[in-house]
């Protein structure tokens, strides 16, 4: 059984599609092999959440055209969450959505994004130009890494995460790094991050941050990582289960009508 509709993958800051590198690693390849109608969003790595649901909007409307589609399930991982959000809410495309599902998207913030917006002005801006700088030649029309990470700061407690209109059905999930060592990247921001909270957290988000919509708890019980859950520096055996919790959710959307 395959879904309904077009499945759009959406990913965050800093992994994008690049030459031979995937922004999700081998996954749109396994759910094409499972006979589901996959793309992975062309977006900016490091773009503001406006100028990548400009880039989402473009994309979706060029699959619909396509496939010859009404509508699209987008299934978004970090800030990707939050460009699918804005794009539904504010650039009309709530018609062409007919399921968000969330990973690991900070919609509450983070607070390690609010730890870096207190640096020094000028620790920012210099680390800002160069990671602009790179990225432009990765392949972004509009990076703007100081901006992004004001977006991405912690919401104050009074504000909840943006809602999307019916019927679109919404759905999050989280994931939890247990231990530094589980993701030796990840593992950096992880121990930082556990001098900010108590909060379980995927190493840049935490698991309360990332509910949204009707929350389904940790996409696997093992311990994995922000980065992990889109199949990179995963372990064979973690990246079997990644594949698995993909496929097992598309065969949910496509079980709902999706």
């Amino acid at each position: 059984m395959t879904t309904r509709y077009p499945v759009v993958l959406a990913h965050g800051i800093i992994l994008k599609d690049v030459k031979f590198f995937k922004a999700f690693g081998r996954i749109e390849k396994t759910l094409k092999r499972r006979g589901f109608t996959v793309y992975t969003a062309k977006t900016d790595g490091f773009g503001t959440i406006e100028n990548n649901a400009e880039q989402l909007k473009k994309h979706i409307e060029n699959i619909l055209q396509t496939e010859h589609a009404e509508k699209v399930n987008i299934i978004a991982h970090s800030k990707g969450g939050l460009d699918a959000i804005y794009m539904i809410n504010q650039l009309g495309m709530d018609q062409k959505v007919a399921s968000l599902t969330t990973l690991c998207t900070p919609h509450g913030g983070s607070p390690v994004a609010s730890s870096i917006m207190r640096l020094p002005k000028p620790v920012k801006r210099f680390v800002a130009f160069w990671i602009n700088f790179w990225y432009r030649i990765f392949g972004d029309k509009h990076p703007d890494a100081l901006a992004v990470c004001k977006q991405l700061q912690s919401a104050p407690e009074s504000m909840k995460p943006q809602s999307v209109p019916e019927p679109i059905y919404c759905q999050s999930f989280s994931a939890t790094l247990e231990r530094s060592r589980d993701d030796f990247v990840m593992g950096i921001p992880l121990a930082f991050y556990r001098r900010l909270g108590n909060d379980a957290c995927d190493g840049v988000v935490s698991v309360s941050s990332a509910a949204f919509g009707t929350y389904r708890g940790n996409c696997t019980n093992d311990s994995l990582s922000h980065s992990q859950i889109v199949d990179f520096m995963a372990s064979k055996k973690k990246k079997e289960k990644i594949y698995a919790f993909y496929v097992g959710l598309c065969e949910e959307l496509a079980d709902m009508g999706f």
